[in-house]
């Protein structure tokens, strides 16, 4: 696996129009990812994922403005013209999203959606098309390919289509993998299914991925890497193998501490005091000062930049180890 980045991303700051104004929503995303492997960026809903996500595929509207680097094997991503962002996209980089029903046509086939983008954008044969797509149907786990091909997506169940979503994005034969709480809509058993075949996949292919989620353990067990973001800035990266040993940032070690154990069921649960805040609602110092057990007036005034921890980063003027009851409770 080369060691050279993939994608990277550069002090990212997104602004969008909000109530007449550009506010900035997403304040400092630093993630880098080498060819072939997994990162995962975790945080709570509204914290910027998603946003940085699309930011990759340039799906913003077009009155978002973009600073800070943005690279994909070394070129700008906001400076591709419009004809290669569309071979970009179709090529380079695949997405697979949360709601799958979300984004396929209720009046169209599975077959209509698999093979549009093979024969429209790049130009397969349609024989073709059919017979790869229907060979990676069969690798995601859908052994009946040919039915489900005549079927439309209201005739399948949710881990059903989002295994089709799954296929659409291989089909592509992308060198990224974009990953938007793939898993969000479908119970545990059928999670677990569709977590093992983009697992699988990735390897197969020597993906690299950039997997979006709430959950702190399902990163570390998917992914090689761990990125954390807090109102729309990254507040930690380190070793997927280190997450709880090495986790430096208050907020990191609360979200670790809110999770029940596995081997210990009688473990009080801790939640973190106070809301999580959006990107837009970020002060001028610390997002997390008000939920944080051991502020200090610095952190209300100036805002952390991320600093080395050896093998991670981490933006916080205080990044001691937390016992679990103080990143669980509020000072």
């Amino acid at each position: 696996m080369s060691s050279s980045p993939l994608l990277q991303m550069n002090a990212l700051r997104v602004g969008l129009p909000l109530d007449g104004a550009v506010r900035t929503v997403v304040h400092g995303a630093d993630i880098s990812i080498p060819e072939g492997a997994g990162v995962a960026l975790v945080g709570e809903s509204g914290s910027g994922k998603s946003l940085t996500a699309r930011s990759v595929l340039g799906l913003l509207p077009r009155s978002a403005r973009i600073q800070g680097d943005l690279l994909f094997a070394g070129e700008s991503i906001p400076a591709m013209k419009p004809e290669r962002l569309r071979r970009f996209r179709a090529s380079d980089v695949a997405m697979v999203f949360q709601d799958p029903r979300a984004h396929m046509n209720p009046a169209r086939t599975i077959g209509d959606f698999l093979l549009e983008g093979l024969t429209t954008a790049r130009g397969v044969p349609v024989a073709e098309a059919i017979t790869k797509v229907t060979g990676i149907l069969r690798e995601v786990g859908i052994a009946d390919a040919e039915r489900r091909m005549r079927q439309r997506p209201q005739e399948l169940s949710g881990g059903l289509l989002q295994r089709v979503m799954i296929a659409a994005a291989l089909a592509a034969e992308p060198r990224l993998l974009l990953a938007d709480e793939p898993t969000t809509a479908l119970d545990v058993t059928t999670q677990e299914e569709v977590m093992a075949v983009i697992a699988e996949a990735r390897e197969a292919r020597g993906l690299a991925m950039l997997f979006i989620t709430h959950d702190l353990e399902l990163a570390a067990a998917v992914c090689d890497r761990v990125v954390v973001m807090y109102a729309g800035m990254t507040v930690e990266e380190l070793p997927a193998d280190r997450l709880r040993s090495g986790a430096a940032h208050p907020y990191t070690r609360a979200l670790l501490a809110s999770r029940p154990a596995v081997d210990d069921a009688d473990a009080e649960l801790r939640s973190i005091a106070g809301r999580p805040l959006s990107g837009f609602e970020a002060p001028d110092g610390c997002a997390f000062a008000d939920r944080c057990p051991r502020v200090q007036d610095l952190c209300r005034s100036d805002r952390p930049q991320p600093g080395s921890t050896g093998d991670g980063t981490v933006a916080c003027h205080f990044p001691h180890s937390f016992s679990p009851e103080e990143a669980g409770s509020h000072a």
